[in-house]
């Protein structure tokens, strides 16, 4: 902030300095291309008085505008005290170059000297008092749009901070979802078959250490996400045993596109959960990966019936359909239905 702070008042100074001197430069162009016959002396004079007394007249309204607060205002609201500070920093500049003219002798014509000094300073002001409205429009102008986008990205900033609080939040309830149902796996193996309760202890802490290494991450490979499911459907196949079937059709083109991740294993174990761990006779499993109308979609099918209360109150599904909202807004797709009298489909669509 204090860095921002020193940037903008130098190029306050480098402007007011530029843009006053500009002003000079340009009276003397004119004065020799229109070949005005004056006095170098008067000439200088002349143009040393205005930009000299722009340039304080118009440091002194920043001040005072800066004090007033008018710069944080909405134009409705501010516009009666620019219009003020206009007519008053008007009036005092055309009140000093009047006297400043006179005290150097520096009026153009003998004529101008019998005017009445309400007749000068209505003159000057008008004549010169632009230079002094067309500045404080500029700065005004140029403040209001520099704050606002500023705001514009803090507010950016701040979406972008929230967003990602809520996909932590969510990844925080998805791992302990996981664990959960992964230690209940191995729980039912302890005592019917111990060795492949040390099996399914070493895919689970394959499966924790990749979760881990995963847990900053937004977007990971498919091909990542991957070895998460086969560590995963290992796990369970230890589990179920003959009663899970499980089919892989991995588009090798889809291997290295992005995906949110734990998303595919989250879709994987609600199949599981759902659709074979309630049927005696088990089922089976397909996953797909492939393109289509320029997305990539992920398809995970199984064999069962779909429950409409597993939609409505199943943390898994509505997890993974926050988390592609967040990543994603409207253009990524989740849906899942009956398709088939026995089989249930849950689909995954996310732009390329």
């Amino acid at each position: 902030m204090v860095n921002l702070l020193q940037s903008r008042e130098r190029l306050y100074w480098l402007l007011q300095f530029c843009g006053w001197g500009v002003l000079g430069a340009i009276t003397v162009l004119f004065a020799n291309i229109f070949n005005v016959q004056l006095e170098p002396r008067i000439l200088v004079g002349r143009i040393l008085v205005i930009c000299v007394l722009g340039f304080l007249i118009t440091h002194v309204t920043r001040v005072i505008v800066k004090k007033s607060r008018w710069l944080e205002q909405p134009l409705e609201r501010a516009w009666a005290g620019l219009f003020l500070a206009i007519i008053l920093s008007a009036s005092l500049y055309g009140v000093l170059v009047v006297f400043s003219l006179e005290y150097f002798d520096l009026f153009l014509t003998p004529e101008a000297y019998q005017l009445s000094y309400f007749q000068k300073w209505l003159a000057i002001t008008i004549d010169n008092g632009l230079f002094i409205f067309s500045w404080l429009l500029l700065y005004y102008f140029f403040h209001y749009y520099s704050d606002n986008r500023r705001r514009q990205l803090d507010t950016l900033k701040l979406e972008s901070t929230v967003r990602e609080l809520e996909l932590k939040t969510l990844k925080a309830h998805i791992n302990p979802h996981f664990i959960f149902n992964s230690l209940n796996s191995i729980r039912a193996l302890v005592d019917i078959n111990p060795e492949r309760a040390r099996r399914a202890i070493t895919e689970l802490s394959n499966l924790l250490r990749s979760s881990m290494q995963n847990e900053k991450l937004q977007l990971v490979p498919l091909r990542q996400e991957m070895d998460i499911i086969r560590d995963y459907l290992a796990l369970e196949s230890i589990r179920f045993e003959d009663r899970l079937r499980i089919d892989l059709d991995i588009t090798e083109e889809t291997l290295d596109l992005p995906v949110p991740p734990m998303m595919l294993q989250t879709l994987v174990e609600n199949a599981i959960k759902h659709g074979i761990s309630t049927r005696v006779d088990g089922g089976w499993i397909r996953i797909y990966s492939f393109k289509r109308d320029g997305n990539h979609v992920l398809e995970v099918a199984n064999s069962g019936y779909l429950n409409s209360a597993v939609i409505t109150a199943g943390f898994g599904l509505s997890s993974t359909q926050n988390r592609l909202q967040l990543l994603f807004g409207n253009k990524a797709r989740l849906a899942i239905r009956q398709q088939e009298k026995e089989v249930v489909l849950c689909s995954v669509s996310i732009p390329v």
